[in-house]
């Protein structure tokens, strides 16, 4: 594909997105997540110009109050506070920090609980999707702000989900950990869970500015050599990871597609270039000509067995399918233009 191609495609993507009726949630975050990756590597003024009349309309009506996941909203702040330079957007950010920092709930060594609500929905659980929504936003702050102590919580957080959530014997990620009892509920190897793995790790190992200096990143670049050394062997031969990983008649998902796709594409291992390219193809299979991402499972819980898993539905647009499809879109952008 070439890039003429590849920027048509990323704009139809992007402008379903922001025609999307979102809210200041997890999902809008990870769709202009998305448009913002977009923006990075295409340049294309009117994401950049969406987002920021999106932001400024919620600012004007009122803002719901901070959870972990609604923290995601803080990747859009931040690409439109690096762009614009504007107090407004920086001082959201510095509110989800704090929020991070002081309110967020925490269990065992410092851990941030999964949560998606004011009330303790899950208590003392861990799950992958913090990751995204949490720890890559305090890593990505603490990078800008140049903080040294945001980017060790952030890193802090990765070492933890890593060892709560990776099995050390298939290399693949559980959904979630309990920490009350001491186990992985169902054990599922959620698709979803090991993108949000994947891609924020590998993003990670990306854009630390001396990375080897953290001792933490050993256990990150160890973790996904060999996460993605697993994933490589149960894709499907249309592109294509299934919702549970390990279980052959599950259907194709392609959010988690295109995260782990994206993990592949950022860390760039020449060795993984096909299994890349086969999830590229399966993902831009499932986009359909308005841009809408297809296929995209809906908002999952740590559901109690394999059928609980399979039975979730997937027939409407989702903002992180859109979102997830941009990161890859743009890793892709980004790996054709040259350094």
């Amino acid at each position: 594909m070439n890039e003429t191609e590849l920027r048509q495609i990323i704009a139809q993507v992007a402008d379903y997105t922001l025609e999307m009726d979102l809210t200041w949630d997890w999902p809008c975050g990870v769709a202009y997540y998305g448009v913002s990756r977009a923006f990075e590597v295409t340049g294309e003024q009117s994401y950049l110009d969406r987002m920021a009349a999106f932001c400024d309309e919620y600012i004007e009506v009122g803002l719901p109050g901070w959870t972990v996941n609604a923290c995601a909203m803080g990747h859009m702040l931040i690409t439109l506070y690096e762009q614009t330079g504007e107090q407004k957007y920086l001082d959201l950010i510095l509110s989800k920090v704090d929020y991070l920092e002081h309110k967020a709930l925490r269990f065992g060594d410092r851990v941030l609980q999964h949560t998606v609500s004011a009330n303790n929905d899950f208590p003392e659980q861990c799950w992958a999707d913090t990751l995204f929504m949490a720890a890559y936003f305090l890593l990505r702050a603490g990078i800008m702000l140049k903080e040294k102590r945001l980017v060790d919580d952030a890193l802090h957080q990765y070492f933890w989900h890593i060892n709560y959530l990776q099995d050390e014997d298939s290399s693949l990620w559980f959904h979630g950990y309990n920490h009350l009892g001491k186990d992985h509920m169902s054990g599922i190897y959620w698709a979803r869970a090991n993108a949000w793995g994947a891609y924020t790790m590998s993003r990670a190992a990306k854009i630390l500015p001396e990375a080897y200096l953290y001792p933490p990143m050993m256990h990150i670049w160890s973790s996904l050599r060999d996460q993605l050394a697993a994933l490589k062997k149960l894709q499907k031969a249309d592109g294509l990871w299934g919702t549970v990983l390990d279980y052959g008649e599950a259907y194709g998902e392609v959010s988690a597609t295109a995260g782990i796709a994206a993990a592949m594409m950022t860390q760039n291992n020449p060795l993984h270039s096909k299994y890349a390219q086969r999830a590229l193809d399966g993902v831009l299979a499932n986009i359909a000509d308005n841009g809408r991402v297809l296929n995209v499972s809906g908002g999952t819980a740590v559901m109690n067995d394999i059928e609980g898993y399979l039975g979730i539905d997937r027939k409407w647009a989702q903002g992180w399918g859109q979102g997830l499809a941009l990161a890859l879109l743009a890793s892709v952008l980004e790996n054709q233009q040259p350094e």
